[in-house]
């Protein structure tokens, strides 16, 4: 574990795979990674096509929220 690790902080501390405060690289399976600076929590990896369909379910569930409301 603490080997699997070790070799996934590389990509994140990568100046490369920031793109401003977005992470983007194709190679790290993550979803969810730690943000360059620990302390300031964990941000989404957008190279990953899964993002992008845990943040549409994310709003398709609020939309169907406040629909029901109604």
């Amino acid at each position: 574990m603490k080997l699997e690790k070790e070799m996934r902080k590389p990509m994140t501390d990568n100046p490369h795979n920031w793109k401003g405060p977005f992470y983007f690289n194709r190679k790290d399976y993550r979803l969810i990674v730690p943000k360059s600076n620990p302390s300031m929590g964990w941000t989404l990896n957008f190279a990953s096509p899964y993002t992008y369909l845990a943040i549409a379910a994310i709003i398709g569930i609020a939309a169907f929220r406040i629909i029901q409301k109604r």
